[in-house]
């Protein structure tokens, strides 16, 4: 395996998650290229301790760990009325301001329609951007008639997903071995960062 890690985190709510399906897709790619992934599904973690950001909590404690070890996130949210889910937003919450400095970042989303395609771009990339993400490549969103069927298989390979391979490509290509530029897009000299 690469010395690259990439964390994958889902903030879908749901069992049964199209969103969840995207990112088992990107993850099954980037272990072809030989990239050691990981996934952590935010609906997994203790919802009483998410809730109340309580970062003493063992389940958090280790989020935030496995957030801190990658080299890269994909960061994956059904959109609602607009916006991402409240669970990717208790997630955030529980990580520590500048918590993705230096790292590369793919913002993937599901949502009904390409109406909410802009919620990518207007409410997720400021997010990533202060705190403090070397990189936010472009992002990708799947909407219902993404899933044919229910979106039981998704294949990279497959003309209709040309998109979304795109998007794995830069995020690929963004990811880096090089120890300096962990530091890039962070906000405070490296001495200070604890």
């Amino acid at each position: 395996m690469s010395e690259r890690k990439v964390l994958a985190i889902s903030a879908s709510p749901s069992e049964i998650s199209k969103t969840v399906r995207l990112v088992e897709a990107v993850l099954g790619d980037l272990r072809a290229r030989d990239i050691d992934t990981e996934h952590v599904a935010l609906r997994d973690l203790d919802p009483g301790a998410l809730l109340a950001a309580d970062v003493r909590a063992p389940s958090l404690a280790a989020f935030r760990d496995k957030v801190v070890a990658a080299h890269g996130l994909i960061i994956a949210t059904p959109i609602y009325k607009a916006s991402f889910s409240g669970l990717l937003k208790a997630g955030l919450d529980a990580l520590p301001q500048f918590a993705l400095a230096g790292k590369v970042v793919l913002p993937l989303a599901t949502g009904g329609s390409l109406a909410h395609v802009l919620a990518l771009d207007y409410a997720l990339r400021p997010v990533f951007q202060s705190m403090g993400a070397r990189h936010v490549v472009q992002s990708h969103f799947a909407g219902e008639s993404d899933f044919p069927g229910g979106g039981e298989h998704i294949a990279l390979g497959d003309p209709s997903w040309a998109g979304l391979r795109f998007a794995c490509d830069n995020f690929v290509y963004s990811l880096t071995d090089d120890h300096r530029a962990s530091m890039l897009g962070h906000p405070r000299p490296p001495n200070e960062v604890k």
